[in-house]
């Protein structure tokens, strides 16, 4: 696998994970401010929620680059 199809790998598993994450501990603020919509969350911790991402990306694209190694799934004819 060429570095072009890994970094196109990384980056579409790193956003699906980031997108499944996100929802995650989010709670409304008790007291909202004017401009501010009422669901936004409180502390949505961005940076926490990123490094989780991060980590299950490496672990989910080592297990995409077993599984294509061992044969079990392949893109070429």
């Amino acid at each position: 696998m060429g570095i072009v199809s890994t970094i196109v790998v990384v980056v579409i598993i790193w956003w699906l994970v980031f997108f499944t994450v996100l929802p995650y501990g989010n709670q409304p603020a008790k007291k909202v401010e004017h401009g501010h919509a009422e669901s936004a969350p409180a502390k949505p911790r961005l940076w926490k929620k990123m490094l989780v991402t991060t980590g299950l990306t490496i672990i989910l694209f080592g297990v995409f680059v077993y599984v294509r190694e061992q044969g079990w799934i392949s893109f070429r004819t």
